[in-house]
């Protein structure tokens, strides 16, 4: 199974860039048109969050017009750039499945048609930039799991629920951190938790699981260890990663940096 990951798109409105500066509108189109063009193909693509640049419903609708090009399914949640409502009225159906029951409370859904399940979880928090797991999202995702059985699975959301050194995520937080760290403890068919919010493609152990976050389509964070600069973006290559689960059932990640007129040579012996 292949799994295709866009993260932080932040779509503006038509015919305009991002901040603008950041062509992402074109930035997703050339990530859209690459992953069509895989070998083999994917067989979904997780959309995780910061779809648009401010929540606007004409943004939300600009970015389906680019995505529905994807010759596979895929599948959104909502990032804090993101507006619930918004997101709903523009995805909910094939693309964002979510339960009825919920009452469009958060937007959570479970994939279960490929040999990993997927389990959708909303981490956003209204008005906030930060993420959250409250006890509410916790009861959803452990009923999930219990009816998923030992089927091996990834959750996918937002915010990574844990600290990467990123001032602007660490500074942003992650509410029920531990709680939901305790929780990922139990359950060993967890695979990975896919993620964005970061800007930075980057990997961390977290409690018997692997944290994947995905770069943006073309926004870049600065990386500062030292914590002390201000916050900062500056514009990359689109690229998007794959998840390769593979016939020893072990979650390979890779990170795609798509670049124009871009050419391969063979090694050759010196």
């Amino acid at each position: 199974m292949l799994i295709a990951q866009i993260s932080d798109t932040h779509i503006s409105e038509p015919g305009t860039k991002a901040y603008g500066i950041a062509p992402m509108a074109e930035n997703l189109a050339l990530c859209v048109e690459h992953i069509n063009q895989q070998e083999p193909l994917p067989d979904v693509v997780l959309v995780t969050g910061d779809i648009s640049c401010s929540g606007k419903e004409e943004e939300l609708a600009y970015a389906a017009d680019l995505l529905d090009k994807l010759t596979m399914p895929y599948y959104v949640i909502p990032g804090n750039h993101d507006n619930r409502s918004a997101l709903l009225s523009v995805f909910q159906g094939d693309r964002c499945p979510v339960e009825v029951s919920i009452d469009n409370k958060f937007i959570h859904y479970v994939i279960d048609s490929f040999p990993l399940s997927l389990i959708a979880v909303d981490s956003t928090m209204e008005g906030e930039p930060g993420g959250e797991i409250c006890e509410e999202r916790l009861a959803w995702l452990e009923k999930q799991l219990i009816i998923n059985g030992d089927k091996p699975c990834v959750l996918f959301m937002h915010h990574p629920p844990a600290r990467f050194n990123v001032i602007e995520s660490d500074i942003d937080g992650f509410v029920g951190s531990d709680k939901l760290g305790e929780f990922v403890c139990k359950y060993p068919n967890i695979q990975q938790i896919l993620c964005g919010h970061l800007h930075l493609a980057t990997f961390q152990q977290w409690n018997g699981t692997v944290i994947s976050v995905a770069p943006s389509t073309g926004m870049g964070l600065l990386l500062d260890l030292t914590m002390k600069r201000p916050s900062q973006f500056f514009l990359d290559p689109p690229s998007y990663q794959l998840h390769l689960w593979n016939s020893k059932q072990s979650l390979i990640s890779h990170t795609v940096v798509v670049k124009k007129g871009e050419r391969s040579y063979l090694f050759k012996k010196q």
